[in-house]
């Protein structure tokens, strides 16, 4: 029996209709709205069990997914917990710029108070922390997602003061660190109390009237 030419090329579509089909379900492997289910069973798995008890499983089981779905995107159950540190750190903001020291420093608190304020941030870090004080790995981790950031803008806005005059050379950016966040986090995240009116306007003032004292030796 002799084949029809004009049919002939009906033999390819289902190969490329396969391959079609296939596609998606490739791509579907890192679909965004798995993603967020993940994360989100995360804040929910930590704030159920804490960071030492949580596990891939559970975290797949709480999302609806399989475990290789996260394993596909995160090597390890510290990896994930930190990329959602990271979403909340502040490195690749730029360092303020207001024109004093008082208005940076303002601007710093503004931004880490908003970050804390979080919830999200407000169950994971103090966890972390804790897990932090038992192994350098989650500890180095940490300091890494964590401090750099703000301790690079702390950096930028002691460098710029002094080359206003507004402070003397040598005024250590790790103490105006220590003067700014400690107790912000000490009152959003260990107390929970709620930042009131003209606290941060107040705190600046404090942290400015510290750093100006703090001369060098």
């Amino acid at each position: 029996m002799t084949t029809d030419p004009a049919t002939a090329p009906a033999a390819a579509p289902p190969a490329a209709a396969s391959a079609t089909r296939r596609a998606p379900a490739g791509a579907a492997v890192l679909r965004e709205d798995v993603t967020e289910a993940i994360r989100a069973a995360v804040v929910e798995e930590l704030a159920t069990v804490g960071f030492a008890r949580m596990s891939i499983e559970g975290v797949a089981r709480r999302a609806g997914v399989g475990k290789t779905a996260v394993y596909r995107r995160w090597k390890s159950k510290l990896h994930l917990v930190l990329d959602l540190v990271g979403a909340f750190a502040v490195d690749g903001l730029p360092v303020p710029a207001t024109g004093t020291l008082y208005g940076d420093v303002r601007a710093l608190l503004e931004v880490m108070s908003h970050v804390l304020r979080h919830p999200v941030a407000s169950a994971v870090i103090p966890d972390l922390l804790v897990e932090a004080a038992r192994n350098p790995e989650i500890a180095d981790a940490v300091r890494g997602a964590l401090l750099e950031g703000q301790r690079r803008m702390a950096e930028g806005i002691v460098s710029e003061a002094v080359a206003r005059g507004e402070l003397p050379e040598g005024v250590d950016a790790d103490r105006a660190l220590d003067l700014a966040i400690g107790p912000l986090y000490w009152r959003q995240v260990v107390v929970r109390d709620a930042v009131p009116a003209g606290y941060l306007d107040g705190l600046a003032r404090s942290v400015v009237a510290g750093l100006t004292a703090d001369t060098p030796s």
